[in-house]
């Protein structure tokens, strides 16, 4: 890469002269370039000097994994992905295999005894012989070669590629001298895998979609360089090599901090913020330590905003807004130990006590789950292991203009009484729902209007097919159906005339989201949503203006809840949640007839955060009114209300 063909953007403009020349000046040898000490400093590694429940965790799944076989995987599941979709089966094998071996690295790590060195070395030369570390849904051995088995000739650098590499770096960084002695050829073996299916494709082959050349830029970028940052800091002994590939990664790295928007959102959701923009963060925070603190800081005001992204989207306990494919409880103990870090890094106290209020001194500091290197970084980060807890910062307003969210809670600090939060963009965002005006209301932290997310990943996931899935339709999200019509993918299909307001008495977002309707008879329809601190209230105003049109099939306003419904005319009173109380909804006019269709769910995704069900009310607003008003109320009720009748098991889907 020459001077002339090199982005410049925040790493360029905040390191002048950064490149291989450079880079083979500032960064330090292999066995110094990796943040975490190495298993022979034992002031470190003594198990009385780690987190007590982290090793106990740790030991006691490990200690079940010692004598078993190791997960094997079939041939046939791989090739499920092109037969009949299913990625997840395989998936999860590749996973458990990951999670065993990181286990058994930080106990080999705290031992040093043979069975776990070599439960090490098993670990480790099964990822070396496995045919494929890309997912199979990544691979493009069916559209290159036409096959539905890995081209072990041709490999592909995909997410699992990049992770399985970063994983076995962090291992040689770690155990290299007792390997070496116990293990005598495992690390050679290590560094040929990891240059022929990693570093050797990273650089002759630049047609990786993720690289961001076309502009389109995603968590990918961050997450794959971050990975190639740390597997060629470790394994490359040829330091010219070794900084002209670390050049490439600053490159790319550069490219995915260039494209983060100035309030530091992600479009891709709440989920996706930790693949992305906290993968980019904890790969500067790498460069930091291996160029001596000469590749220092976070560049760019949006990399430093975008660390507020996490407690920005927190609705209150384990919830957050969930847009895009996020889910709204994640499934997976986050890594906050990196927030946290980052945090330290760019002086953000709200984002520091977001992520202390996730540490309890009685559970572990991270675990395998969120890969070896986070693991690794926690268990040697004293100042994250003795962090005090802290009180969430839930601020009052967000306002996101970049993605057009705006979220608005009662008052700052609790969750108590309602939480609003409503959405503009498009439907042509990355990992994108039809949901443009769509809103989630929740009840002391708890959702109860919302957004179900996203069910277990297929090849339809990502295909043309995408929309035939009813989570990603707006028919199920809590906007209006036009006269029978959902909304459209793309980036044309978007809100238009957007406006935010946030002041002490009310928040509120209005904006004409005709235009995510592919009719051409929508003039205008105007959604405001507000929240009124006053009263605790919710207010949500539909105003319209439809041309005659030849059709005549109703338009509907669609709600989409988690708790039991008990529906009358003209109001509907909800059961939230874990307990979270009573939500009423009233609306004008009132004979706008209120129907209900309970959803039951079988995808383990989506039962795991909502339970068996979900239930859409659907209000006719009109099927041939040209324009009209439609106005929404929803308050939480202080005591019981059974005056409306229960949804019936007979309007299930």
């Amino acid at each position: 890469m020459t001077a002339v063909d090199r982005f410049t953007g925040p790493l360029a403009a905040a390191w002048p002269g950064i490149g291989p020349a450079l880079l083979e000046q500032v960064l330090a040898p292999p066995e110094r370039s990796l943040p975490v000490p190495p298993a022979q400093e034992r002031a470190v590694w003594t198990e009385s000097r780690l987190d007590v429940p982290t090793v106990r965790y740790l030991r006691t799944r490990a200690a079940a994994d010692l004598g078993r076989p190791w997960p094997s995987l079939p041939a046939r599941h791989y090739a499920r992905y092109f037969r009949d979709g299913d990625r997840d089966t395989y998936e999860q094998l590749v996973f458990a295999r990951q999670q065993r071996l990181s286990r058994a690295s930080v106990l080999a790590a705290v031992t040093l005894a043979p069975d776990w060195l070599d439960e090490v070395v098993d670990g480790v030369v099964s990822l070396c012989e496995q045919s494929s570390w890309c997912w199979p849904a990544h691979d493009d051995t069916h559209t290159r070669h036409g096959a539905v088995l890995p081209t072990v000739t041709d490999p592909v650098l995909d997410l699992g590629a990049g992770e399985v590499a970063a994983q076995l770096a962090w291992i040689d960084h770690l155990l290299g001298g007792p390997l070496d002695q116990h293990a005598p050829g495992l690390r050679a073996r290590i560094r040929y895998e990891v240059d022929r299916r990693v570093l050797t494709p990273f650089t002759e082959r630049r047609d990786w979609h993720w690289l961001g050349l076309d502009g389109d830029v995603h968590n990918w970028s961050a997450w794959i360089h971050a990975n190639v940052l740390v597997a060629a800091l470790r394994l490359l002994d040829d330091p010219p090599r070794r900084a002209a590939i670390v050049d490439l990664v600053i490159d790319g790295l550069d490219r995915y901090v260039a494209s983060l928007p100035v309030d530091g959102a992600v479009d891709e959701g709440y989920g996706y913020w930790w693949q992305g923009a906290c993968r980019a963060l904890e790969a500067l925070d790498v460069l930091a330590h291996a160029s001596g603190g000469k590749l220092d800081g976070v560049p760019g005001e949006a990399l430093r905003n975008t660390v507020a992204f996490p407690h920005r989207m927190h609705l209150g306990g384990g919830w957050y807004l969930n847009h895009a494919d996020g889910m709204a409880r994640p499934p997976d103990v986050p890594p906050w130990h990196a927030l946290y870090r980052a945090a330290q890094r760019v002086g953000d106290r709200e984002a520091s006590a977001h992520a202390a209020a996730h540490r309890d001194r009685a559970a572990p500091v991270a675990d395998e789950r969120q890969g070896l290197g986070r693991l690794l970084r926690a268990l040697s980060h004293q100042e994250w292991i003795d962090v005090a807890p802290a009180a969430p910062p839930l601020p009052r307003d967000v306002w996101l203009p970049s993605v057009q969210v705006l979220l608005a809670r009662t008052a700052q600090g609790s969750p108590a009484g309602l939480t609003l939060a409503i959405k503009g963009g498009h439907n042509g965002e990355h990992h994108n729902h039809n949901d443009v005006g769509g809103i989630v209301v929740a009840l002391n932290g708890v959702p109860v209007l919302v957004d179900a997310g996203r069910p277990t990943y297929t090849a339809q996931t990502f295909g043309p097919d995408r929309y035939d899935i009813w989570t990603m339709q707006s028919t199920w999200h809590n906007v209006p159906h036009i006269r029978g019509t959902a909304q459209a993918a793309g980036h044309a299909y978007r809100a238009r005339d957007v406006t935010a307001v946030t002041d002490p008495v009310r928040s509120e977002l209005s904006l004409d989201i005709a235009a995510a309707y592919p009719r051409a008879d929508a003039r205008r329809w105007r959604r405001s949503a507000r929240l009124e601190r006053d009263s605790g209230r919710v207010v949500v105003t539909d105003a319209w203006d439809l041309a005659p049109a030849d059709d005549s099939a109703p338009t509907h306003v669609h709600l989409l809840v988690s708790g039991d419904v008990r529906l009358d005319v003209g109001r509907a009173v909800i059961t939230a949640r874990q307990g979270a109380g009573l939500l009423t909804l009233t609306w004008h006019p009132a004979s706008a007839p209120g129907t209900a269709t309970v959803r039951p769910l079988d995808d383990p995704l989506l039962v795991g955060v909502w339970g068996p069900a979900l239930t859409r009310l659907e209000i006719d607003v009109g099927a041939t009114t040209q324009t009209g008003t439609f106005v929404l109320t929803i308050e939480e009720s202080p005591t019981r209300d059974v005056s409306c009748p229960e949804v019936p098991d007979a309007q299930q889907r």
